[in-house]
């Protein structure tokens, strides 16, 4: 006789059939029993042992042909933790299972006090982020100092909320956090409002990010905008920028305008390399590359120093590389105040918003590997005394797993903070619509996850790769979340979660600025908007394309110590002007 009418009458869902590693199979009682809500996929089960109570999430439901031990319905469970019973009489929660249950034991729906107790915060770190979408009466709560343990990641197709859920992440972990300071990589200049009067923003406009601070694969990245360089050219620029740099700091008193290179005296060993961030001048780097062309015989050889003084001058007048190139003959060793600009150190502000598409698409692999190298050398030689947070939105255009998309060295950058930088204050957010196009080492290292409504199935195959057994069935369900749903995992969560993210105040919600100048711009005639958009196009584009032209090679006049190569940007054959090492 089917003991299901006394399963009912108790009030039991049903009774364990099987138990499998995670995964347990109940047969579900016919009829059901009031008052227990409906056993669907995604609902919390409790499943009664005789030392504790182990909890699960029901990811299928099946109605069978056969019935099994009495019931035709079954419902397979992923086995998630364990409510137990403290020594002074108290519940509490604990993640995974020690005591699994056994064949016959009774199941019933997770009641909203025990789903209280699982999701109540723990640490006085805890953020709340929304409400959990099966209950909105409970809090969703996140725990910082979990999430930034390892480094947390924010993954959904576009138009999910993906952003907004980013900016309240933010925002609500700096309020805990008021030591933490965070860098935000605003690939399309969106979250500019998000933050308010809390968030300094910068981009091509204010940033100070010298030349100088660049290392030697940076450099070259900026110079041949993300191609390979000329081998001879390299091999000139591994020489001299050391011995630039020690020409620099040969002089206490600094006067650049009135001390010609010349007359500077350069330690023999100085024990500067191409990588060191000291500074130096440009004017100083042109001229040992001048002084050394003089001195050469061969005309291969000579070509090769007059293509790199013209490249390096090209650069150096585009104006979409002011940033880099600011004040570039003034001196001066700034690099404490780029530090503070990026990283907000001493503002009582404690997010920096990078604008990335305010710069040119061929120095953002570099400028986001400068700052990335930054954050974690700082973190490393201060001790980790100011802990950082580099948001990266659009993680996988930097940080490809395609090893021929380019941005190698920002990809390593980011491989670097993603395997040691915890160990110095130094986290990671991902934030990515294309998971899969992720580095596979970078997003290992994520030990928490947001994952909003995606669709692509190598998306979902790698995030379960990436996250534990049980979890990885749960993303079953990524497919049919709503806006501003996400399925939390990981570290930072007590269990598993289906969260809605709470409403953004309208202000607060990022919109890129594109838009929003669209929207302020309407009222002008069409004809103007075409026409404006034109000038702004080419004034964006005429030194880039004088830069990357390849014009034709004039025979260098008779070299001398005293004679210059030409540094002109447009295509002439006339003959090459003196160069008295000014500009």
């Amino acid at each position: 006789m089917s003991n299901q009418p006394d399963d009912a009458r108790e009030g039991w869902l049903g009774r364990v059939l099987a138990v499998e590693g995670s995964e347990a199979r109940i047969g579900l009682a016919s009829p059901l029993p009031s008052g227990q809500g409906r056993p669907t996929v995604g609902k919390f089960v409790a499943i009664s042992g005789q030392e504790t109570t182990v909890v699960g999430m029901i990811s299928d439901v099946t109605l069978r042909a056969e019935e099994i031990d009495g019931s035709r319905t079954v419902a397979r469970v992923d086995l998630l933790g364990e409510i137990e019973r403290t020594p002074a009489g108290n519940a509490r929660f604990r993640r995974g299972v020690r005591e699994y249950a056994a064949i016959g034991d009774p199941a019933r729906m997770l009641g909203s006090s025990e789903l209280t107790l699982i999701y109540a915060a723990t640490s006085p770190r805890a953020i709340t982020l929304g409400h959990l979408s099966q209950d909105p009466s409970i809090p969703a709560y996140v725990d910082t100092d979990q999430m930034l343990a390892k480094h947390f990641a924010v993954v959904g197709s576009t138009g999910v909320g993906k952003s907004s859920a980013v900016a309240a992440i933010l925002a609500k972990m700096t309020e805990v956090r008021p030591d933490l300071r965070v860098l935000l990589l605003d690939v399309h200049n969106e979250y500019r409002a998000a933050f308010g009067e809390r968030a300094n923003v910068i981009g091509a406009e204010n940033l100070r990010l010298p030349f100088w601070l660049f290392n030697f694969e940076e450099t070259l990245a900026v110079l041949y905008g993300g191609k390979p360089a000329a081998p001879e050219e390299a091999e000139i620029l591994a020489e001299l920028i050391p011995v630039a740099k020690a020409k620099y700091q040969a002089v206490p008193e600094r006067a650049p305008e009135r001390v010609s290179v010349e007359r500077r005296q350069v330690p023999r060993h100085s024990g500067f390399t191409a990588d060191t961030p000291a500074p130096y001048q440009l004017q100083d780097l042109l001229g040992l590359i001048h002084e050394r062309m003089g001195k050469l015989e061969n005309r291969s050889s000579a070509m090769s120093h007059h293509r790199l003084m013209n490249r390096i001058d090209a650069i150096r007048n585009d104006p979409r590389y002011e940033f880099m190139f600011r004040q570039a003959n003034l001196g001066g060793d700034t690099m404490a105040e780029v530090l503070n600009q990026v990283f907000s150190i001493d503002s009582d502000r404690p997010l920096t918003i990078l604008k990335l598409a305010s710069l040119p698409d061929e120095v953002i692999d570099a400028v986001v590997c400068v700052l990335a190298r930054l954050a974690f050398d700082f973190a490393l030689w201060s001790d980790g005394a100011i802990p950082i947070l580099l948001a990266c939105e659009e993680a996988h255009r930097y940080a490809s797993a395609d090893r021929l998309a380019g941005f190698a060295p920002a990809r390593r950058a980011l491989k670097r903070i993603a395997r040691e930088g915890r160990k110095y204050g130094v986290h990671l957010c991902l934030v990515t619509q294309r998971p899969a196009e992720l580095d596979p080492t970078i997003i290992s290292q994520c030990s928490t996850f947001f994952v909003m409504r995606m669709t692509n199935d190598a998306d979902q195959a790698l995030l379960r790769s990436a996250v534990s057994e049980a979890a990885a069935n749960l993303l079953g369900f990524v497919p049919s979340l709503g806006a501003q749903e996400a399925i939390g995992i990981g570290e930072g969560l007590p269990l598993v979660a289906r969260i809605t993210f709470s409403t953004l105040p309208r202000e607060a919600i990022p919109q890129s600025e594109s838009g929003a100048r669209g929207e302020a711009e309407r009222p002008r005639e069409r004809g103007e908007i075409v026409r404006a958009a034109i000038e702004r196009w080419r004034r964006a584009t005429t030194s880039h394309s004088l830069r990357l032209e390849e014009a034709p090679r004039p025979e260098p006049a008779p070299l001398a110590p005293t004679a210059g190569p030409a540094l002109s940007l447009r295509r002439s054959d006339a003959a090459p002007r003196p160069w008295n090492g000014t500009r």
